[in-house]
């Protein structure tokens, strides 16, 4: 079977496929109910397949739907996964664990953030604490997220944005809109003030499930970054971290860091990493984002502008509404054969050195 042949066109079929593929291999199911429901009223749920023994020493760890949207790609991968046979390339010590969905009110609404309009991947950090401040953010809100939305109004706040670009350099737009803020709750990457349910979910599944582990490789699949289908691994680590020296030993020069210059990405706070560190103390933890390009970045940021606006001024019934999800879909899935197919075999060759490193 051809890699496009395992990615879905909606949450609900993309949770089926998961489910059925990962009984068909063998794997144990076990599934964490979220309390609200999808746009057709669906049950939303994060769900964990695990083939293996239930006590190995190594596990690999794929995720999916981090930002909601992005699911698509992820789940493709790990469905594949499981229907291609390749799951059974691991070895006797050595266990699968794929989190489905992790974000599963976000995938079904084709959001990327979570149902309280958090970035899933900015919320790790400390809420007892001072929380980080973005003032590059907070002089671009108005702009970045107006009240209307129009051709007038996107060319008035391009503007704006561009002349932000020209003064502090286009990754200083970029540090000042991804980074991270904790203060204007109805913009985007916003970090939210406590942890999300999604955020919980994660931790409560990784203390239960690898609990045993000594060694953990995770995958976190994302989309929206980067030239279209490359699949640039990301390891968002200190210039020192020790991880550093894994992932190279694993994939060879073939990863990026942020805190090195090295990615597309910039820095960013409070990314998911630091919740599974905390939900792990004493194992050896290597994680890498998986990041696949869609479209050009500033269309990402204008899908993801135009969302933000739909969610809290327009009608989600109407044409314009419909126009809207259409756009922030194609932004982090492009639903396409050659754009899947790449997905997939760079997902394949990650996993598999992912599999050789563990047993290294």
């Amino acid at each position: 079977m051809a890699g496009a042949a395992y990615f879905s066109s909606d949450y609900p079929e993309a949770r089926r496929r998961f489910a059925e593929a990962a009984e068909r291999a063998g794997a144990r199911l076990t599934s964490y109910g979220h309390p609200e429901r999808g746009p057709n009223g669906e049950e939303l749920a994060a769900d964990v397949a695990w083939l293996g023994p239930e006590d190995a020493g190594r596990v690999l760890v794929s995720l999916s739907g981090t930002h909601g949207v992005e699911g698509f790609c992820g789940s493709g991968v790990q469905v594949g996964w499981f229907d291609s046979g390749l799951a059974a390339e691991q070895d006797a010590g050595t266990a699968y664990m794929a989190v489905h969905a992790i974000n599963p009110h976000g995938f079904a609404w084709l959001r990327r953030v979570t149902e309280d309009n958090v970035d899933l991947n900015r919320n790790f950090v400390d809420f007892a604490a001072s929380l980080p401040d973005n003032p590059g953010y907070d002089e671009l809100a108005e702009a970045l997220c107006p009240p209307t939305w129009d051709d007038a109004t996107i060319a008035a706040t391009r503007g704006v944005l561009r002349a932000y670009a020209e003064e502090h350099g286009p990754s200083g737009l970029q540090a000042a809109v991804t980074n991270g803020q904790y203060v204007h709750a109805d913009g985007i990457f916003f970090g939210g003030t406590a942890p999300t349910w999604s955020h919980l979910t994660l931790k409560r599944i990784f203390q239960r499930h690898l609990a045993r582990a000594e060694r953990v490789a995770v995958i976190d699949y994302h989309t929206g970054l980067g030239p279209r289908g490359h699949g640039e691994r990301i390891c968002p680590a200190a210039p020192d971290a020790p991880v550093l020296g894994r992932v190279r030993d694993w994939y060879g020069e073939d990863f990026t860091c942020p805190a090195l210059g090295t990615s597309s990405a910039t820095e960013i706070r409070g990314f998911n990493v630091i919740g599974m560190e905390e939900a792990l103390p004493g194992v050896e933890l290597t994680a890498v984002a998986l990041e696949y390009g869609t479209l050009p970045t500033e269309e990402v940021k204008l899908a993801l502008r135009a969302d933000n606006w739909l969610h809290l001024h327009g009608d989600m019934t109407s044409a314009k509404g419909g126009a809207i999800k259409d756009q922030i879909r194609e932004a982090f899935y492009q639903d396409a054969d050659d754009w899947k197919e790449m997905i997939w075999e760079r997902a394949l060759e990650t996993q598999r050195l992912a599999l050789a490193g563990l047993a290294g």
